[in-house]
């Protein structure tokens, strides 16, 4: 570009508009070039400028994209990709402090010593640079830029305090991840910026964190270069970083181009260090609080006019020195490196006729070595892309559309698809190069295409591994102070901003079981905010809520449809027992006493309900003497006596008085004194309950399975859980005793000194077999007899028979049981219902 024009330089610290101005100057001008150090950058302010001015009059050059409108007035590029030859009114370089710069130096101390606009330069940058611009750039004027906030120095701070709207800065991929995954389980979740990243991968995380869904921002020193986001806070995370050659500590305005990133516009910023970095020394913490660094004392420099004639003189040329004391030449760049390296390969070297020949090599060696894999590997594909390139003119079609579809795949992990992003990077780039393939229009919107793609998986990724969504929104409304509305389906799924937190069982908030402990805490600070009015309205409904919804345990526990929502504990007596509340402390007490009383209520009722006959037989004040004495007993034993045990009181008992108890429903059977309409299910079940709590036992025994006439007699298990069951042990099981008492009335049939045999009706009554009969009434005291019955042959047959006959008889036999009596195995009263 012509040397016409005023050359401004305008300098300062981060935050003070340099580059918006940049942008006001280009466009008061016809045509501009403005050259920014990073692709994200470069889209960032090209999307600024379109909304400013419309696509059709601004273009996009970077190395991997190209938009060039046909009335293009306004260039928008990477510095190494500004056209110098265009003519431009104003031209621009941004961040020209990386003039200094060990790798990229070169480019941008040729854009300040080579780029002019025929009107107006500017070079944006550090303070740092102003004794290097003025003596090599004579003339040059200069503004000073006055940050527009406040920088302090907050000190360490642990991840688990640091503020919202905060950036931790690490300096390699793996801290940047482990730190990432650190805070989503933490805080919720962050968004990532790394240098490597797509514009559409950074661009989709940033937007996470500007539009609020995260609080938190993790990311390289790429974080440095331009990026304007609300962030209040910047943390190291450490202060060294590998330069590609060598880990070396940060220079102090090195830190200051990152810190500088905390307070935008007159927003005060602050900024420290965190986890395992080490505090910053005052010295360093002043200089940056102050910005006052030291200037630059060497520029990095290449020569820019190379020699094309052979190889070696092209290699002599990128190798002169300088004789200005202001520069240095630059250490050996990979371009560099990988033209001496394929001027080494005799399949290049043989192709290398003339000066063209030269040129195109020295442009496949300027290829970036996006993939990073070896610089072996990188010489490689630039040596056979060379030879495609000089003997056909152009990459085959069919070889980079097998390249490009290996590499169009957006399953995998992040590593994969960051691998896959960097290889796309090199077709990208190769496809924006002019009359290296065919048909260039479609491949550049091919490897856009299959860039966005991954880019678009690359988020996802990134998104589903380090935010936590659910707890991210939770937290950032908790800490707004913003009310919670928690929404309850039919399953008891509570819903909390759409953010699924847990259930409700009840009156108590089970939280997700798949929340780690960290995100425990919120999702339980975000119930407790959100439920309260939840819980007031579920209170309301339980307590409206028929008994038949209602139901409690053998354990007994209080049921709710399907939660449990209290308990049962021992009352005053057997047939009061007192209802717990399972109801959390933040629901409140109005909460928990409205459950309590309609628990109360149920289990008051069908107590009444189940057990009205005794009830009845409680509340009979014509009861008296000996019978109320029966009664009171018969009460306390819920329903159920062995007559062994009460023999005496029977006995005692009048006639008159067992009239009166009858009246009740209380039969007095030959084993067991009790009520028959307490022998059902749901009465037994009860019963059992009951009793447990009496005795304040831990476990309840369970109530038999219904329908069943005998159970197993179990050796170890109390006398009285048989009876409460309403069963009788006798020998290795247990008879119903209501069936037990009908047994007992066809015994009394029998003749009980001479003993008798066990008839059908008896077995039937008991569903038993003839061996498990005859063990029951040894158990109940009998002896049991076994024999053989022989068939008799009736009287009108004739009599004589043939010896098979007689066989036949001898063989027709019947087993038989006699049952002798032994010990009585009552008082022998003779009395049924007696």
């Amino acid at each position: 570009m012509s040397r016409q024009g005023r050359v401004t330089a305008v300098l300062g610290p981060t935050n003070t508009g340099k580059t918006h101005y940049a942008i006001e100057r280009m466009l008061a001008h016809r045509t501009g070039v403005i050259g920014l150090p990073l692709r994200l950058l470069a889209r960032e302010v090209y999307d600024r400028i379109v909304a400013l001015r419309g696509p059709s009059v601004v273009a996009l050059v970077t190395g991997e994209e190209r938009i060039v409108p046909e009335r293009t007035q306004y260039w928008v590029c990477t510095t190494e990709a500004m056209p110098l030859e265009i003519g431009a009114d104003f031209v621009a370089v941004d961040e020209i402090q990386l003039c200094a710069d060990a790798d990229r130096g070169h480019v941008f101390t040729d854009r300040l010593l080579n780029a002019r606009g025929l009107t107006e330069t500017l070079f944006l940058g550090s303070d740092t640079m102003r004794g290097a611009i003025a003596a090599l750039v004579p003339g040059a004027q200069f503004i000073r830029r006055e940050r527009m906030s406040t920088l302090t120095y907050a000190g360490s701070k642990k991840i688990a305090r640091m503020p919202a709207r905060s950036a931790i800065v690490a300096f390699s991929v793996e801290n940047v991840y482990a730190i990432a995954e650190l805070i989503r389980r933490q805080k919720g979740g962050c968004a990532l910026v790394m240098g490597a990243l797509s514009p559409r991968t950074r661009n989709a995380q940033v937007d996470l964190y500007q539009n609020g869904d995260v609080d938190y921002l993790v990311a390289t020193d790429a974080i440095g270069m331009g990026l304007n986001l609300d962030i209040r806070h910047i943390a190291f995370a450490g202060t060294a970083k590998f330069d590609g050659r060598r880990m070396r500590p940060l220079n102090p305005d090195e830190l200051a181009q990152i810190a500088g990133r905390a307070g935008r516009h007159t927003s005060d910023g602050t900024f420290g260090v965190t986890g395992e970095a080490r505090p910053l020394q005052p010295d360093v913490i002043e200089a940056i609080e102050n910005h006052q660094f030291l200037p630059v004392r060497k520029l990095q420099w290449r020569n820019a006019r190379l020699e094309f004639g052979t190889v070696d003189r092209l290699i002599h040329s990128l190798e002169q020195p300088t004789r200005d004391d202001w520069l240095t030449r630059v250490r050996e760049a990979d371009d560099l490196m990988a033209l001496k390296s394929l001027a080494a390969m005799p399949e290049v070297t043989g192709r290398l006729r003339d000066a063209r020949d030269v040129r195109l090599l020295w442009d496949i060696c300027r290829i970036p070595d996006f993939r990073g894999i070896s610089h072996t590997e990188h010489a490689g594909l630039l040596a056979r892309l060379y030879g495609f390139l000089h003997d056909g003119g152009r990459i085959p079609t069919d070889w980079l559309a097998r390249a490009i579809a290996r590499i169009d795949r957006v399953q995998g992990d992040i590593d994969t698809l960051s691998r896959r992003l960097a290889f796309i990077r090199t077709w990208t780039y190769v496809a924006q190069r002019a009359g290296w393939v065919d048909d260039e229009t479609h491949w550049r919107g091919e490897t856009r295409a299959v860039e966005d793609r991954l880019s678009d998986a690359l988020h996802a990724r990134l998104t589903a591994t380090f935010v936590d969504r659910r707890t991210s929104v939770l937290l950032r409304r908790l800490n707004q102070k913003e009310s919670l509305v928690a929404e309850v389906n039919d399953k008891g799924e509570v819903t909390v901003e759409g953010e699924f937190i847990g259930r409700l069982e009840g009156f108590r908030f089970r939280q997700d079981k798949t929340a780690s402990p960290d995100e425990a805490k919120t999702l339980r600070q975000a119930a407790v905010a959100a439920l309260a009015p939840a819980f007031h309205l579920r209170a309301d409904k339980f307590y409206n809520a028929p008994d038949t919804e209602m139901d409690f345990t053998e354990q007994g526990g209080l049921m709710w449809g399907s939660d449990a929502v209290g308990k049962l504990v021992a009352g005053p007596d057997a047939m009061r027992p007192q209802a717990v509340a399972f109801v959390d402390d933040e629901a409140g007490a109005d909460v928990a006493d409205k459950v309590r009383r309609r628990l109360q209520h149920f289990i008051d009722r069908k107590v009444a309900a189940l057990f009205e006959p005794l009830a009845n037989l409680q509340r009979d004040e014509s009861l008296t003497g000996l019978a109320r004495g029966f009664a009171f007993q018969l009460v306390e034993a819920l329903g159920v006596l062995p007559r062994e045990g009460v023999a005496d009181e029977v006995k005692a008992l009048d006639q008159d008085a067992r009239g009166a108890l009858r009246k009740h429903g209380v039969r007095f059977g030959q084993f067991t004194i009790f009520l028959p309409a307490l022998l059902k299910p749901a009465p037994t079940r009860l019963r059992l309950v009951l009793w447990s709590l009496a005795q304040g036992l831990d476990v309840f025994p369970e109530s038999p399975p219904p329908g069943l006439v005998t159970i197993p007699n179990i050796a170890d298990v109390p006398m009285q859980h048989y009876t409460l069951s309403g069963y009788r042990p006798a020998g290795s099981r247990a008879v119903r005793i209501d069936m037990l008492e009908r047994l007992a009335d066809i015994l009394r049939t029998r003749d009980a000194r001479a003993g008798f045999e066990a008839a059908p009706e008896m077995l039937s009554i008991t569903g038993m077999t003839l061996e498990q009969f005859a063990d029951l009434m040894q158990g109940l005291g009998y002896a049991a007899d076994k024999g053989e019955r022989v068939k008799q042959r009736p009287a009108s047959a004739s009599v004589e028979a043939s010896a098979e006959e007689i066989a036949a008889r001898a063989q027709a036999q019947a087993d038989s049981a006699h049952i002798l009596p032994g010990e009585p195995p009552v008082e022998g009263e003779g009395e049924g219902e007696g």
